[in-house]
């Protein structure tokens, strides 16, 4: 039997984490597996190189355990364990793993219990009741069940983008030391428009003949191989979207040219081949690579109203973030320390409130020793850095806040959000946001869906209302930047930026490594089309001192 290739073992070691995780036991060893797949899938170095080297562990995820199993499927195909776990559960129940919230355990009992054995025969159990009535099962587990599987079937084989952005980093990496020919090694497809999810790992290179064997493959990483004078076609096609490169294709037939991705052509000529001399040959300035989503960007270029978009630089403070007074890791020293290391001018913490037992929210007295701490910081820190006082402070079932207006009197800012109730439908779930809004001491609204990307989808909620009420009584709207929520979603901003909103990049950081989450929130905000000055935090230090104090003490906030 011919040895197996990279995207062909990653099949079969996602298999194995799938049914390691079936049979129990040691939970990381399953996700190590999983880990493991992802990466080897995303390999720019043939896979036979890196066994006959000995150099299995350089790829991220591999030690040498796996590096065993992974030799073992590459040369034979199988590997022993997994001819083992292949007999106790069929193939067809692993595909219900991906079902958030649908663990393992109960992946194993709705297969044994009700001889449910396919993604298919359980969403027909589910929508029949077959699910709610089982004993240990029961409706609430049907009805996640039902609100899941749309998650399952449109996530399915896309990347959350920072576990993305690391695979495509070691990818990157691995063509520059293994390819030295190879130039402007550049990275293209979803990531490079800032898709919150990643379908497409795609790599676009120059060489100086372009390789005829290259093309791209059906999954796991392309690697696209261009001359210099057809390379800004080839990363423009290879970035998309396909309804962007359609519209560009459109503009050129109406101006009598042709554009292909070997460029754009007059006839036989070749008019263009960077990026940038295709759009101006178009009539268009540069359209960047966030905006090319086929969502009425090419027109806005043409009337030459394209937003400038904000960029990493722009920020300048850090809000909502964590410490281990709450559920975070770190104290608020060490976390604001961390803020100015990264060339801040402002940390604004905001804990979790007192109803958030499960993350040790803050109880009135220990709000007090915090601000203690905040003070004696601050004249440390001198004038040049300051940390911002806030609060997470829960937004209950009727929509008001946990705190009494004299507690949340104390704070520079307010970020109200929603932890539970998740269920409540759409109309009370939006009233329950529209009171929140509407209070004065209310400063920003944190995570506007509550959305966990492939994990849970947003409660639902009128999100125009929202955003209009949040115009009214200014409240900044967050744009949270933690990978798994990316929330308010980038659909929305421009209707944000319509209606008159605020908004702020937040990390909702729980450590300093997290603070660092900053990137994707700015990267969702550049896919929204929003501009530095509608960004809260990237205003200066005295800006936004000055911004706070006259929100607090405004009277229109309560009208």
């Amino acid at each position: 039997m011919p040895s197996l290739d990279a995207r062909g073992v990653a099949s079969l070691l996602r298999e194995y984490a799938q049914r390691t995780a079936l049979r129990g036991g040691n939970p990381y060893r399953a996700k190590a597996y999983s880990r493991a797949a992802d990466s080897l899938a995303a390999l720019a170095v043939p896979l036979d190189v890196l066994v006959a080297e000995d150099r299995l562990t350089e790829i991220p995820g591999v030690g040498d355990a796996i590096a065993d199993i992974v030799t073992k499927l590459h040369k034979t195909g199988n590997h022993p364990s997994l001819e083992k776990l292949r007999k106790e559960i069929p193939a067809g129940v692993l595909e219900m793993l991906a079902v958030p919230g649908l663990r393992p355990e109960k992946v194993l009992r709705l297969y044994k219990d009700l001889g449910i054995g396919s993604l298919s025969e359980l969403e027909a159990a589910a929508k029949d009741d077959r699910i709610k009535k089982a004993k240990g099962l029961g409706a609430a587990l049907q009805t996640k069940i039902l609100q899941n599987l749309a998650i399952a079937k449109s996530g399915e084989g896309r990347l959350h983008l920072h576990r993305a952005a690391a695979l495509l980093a070691h990818a990157e990496d691995s063509i520059r030391k293994s390819r030295p020919e190879l130039k402007r090694v550049t990275i293209a497809g979803d990531f490079r428009r800032g898709c919150e999810l990643v379908g497409d790992l795609a790599i676009v290179a120059e060489a100086a003949k372009p390789d005829k064997t290259s093309t791209p493959s059906a999954d796991g990483l392309q690697i696209r191989v261009s001359d210099r004078k057809h390379f800004g076609a080839a990363l423009l096609f290879a970035t998309g979207s396909a309804a962007h490169i359609e519209q560009l294709q459109a503009l050129a037939a109406e101006k009598g040219m042709r554009f292909e991705a070997d460029g754009l052509h007059k006839g036989r000529t070749l008019i263009a081949g960077e990026e940038a001399d295709i759009y101006q040959a178009l009539g268009l300035p540069f359209i960047d690579p966030e905006l090319r989503e086929g969502r009425g960007e090419v027109e806005l270029a043409l009337k030459s109203k394209l937003p400038k978009l904000v960029t990493d630089k722009d920020l300048r403070g850090i809000l909502h973030c964590h410490t281990d007074a709450s559920d975070g890791t770190e104290t608020l020293h060490t976390m604001a320390k961390a803020t100015r290391q990264r060339g801040f001018e402002y940390f604004g913490v905001a804990d979790h409130s007192k109803s958030a037992h499960y993350a040790g929210g803050l109880s009135v007295a220990e709000i007090a020793q915090q601000h203690r701490e905040a003070d004696r910081l601050n004249q440390r820190f001198g004038k040049d850095f300051r940390i911002l006082k806030g609060i997470e402070s829960d937004i209950l079932a009727d929509g008001s806040l946990d705190y009494d207006d004299d507690v949340l009197e104390r704070f520079d800012f307010v970020v109200a959000s929603i932890h539970g109730r998740f269920k409540l439908d759409r109309k009370a779930q939006t009233q329950r946001l529209l009171r929140a809004i509407s209070d004065p001491h209310t400063t920003m609204i944190g995570h506007m869906t509550g959305r966990q990307l492939q994990r849970r989808p947003g409660y639902e909620i009128d999100v125009e209302k929202v955003l209009r009420a949040c115009a009214k009584h200014d409240v900044v709207v967050e744009i949270n930047a933690h990978p798994w929520r990316l929330d308010l979603d980038w659909r929305w901003h421009q209707a944000a930026i319509d209606f008159g909103c605020m908004l702020t990049i937040n990390p909702d950081a729980h450590s300093i490594p997290e603070l660092d989450h900053m990137h994707w929130g700015v990267e969702m905000a550049r896919k929204g089309g929003v501009p530095a000055d509608r960004v809260l935090n990237a205003m200066t230090l005295p800006e936004i001192t000055r911004y706070l104090r006259q929100k607090r003490r405004s009277p229109a906030r309560a009208a």
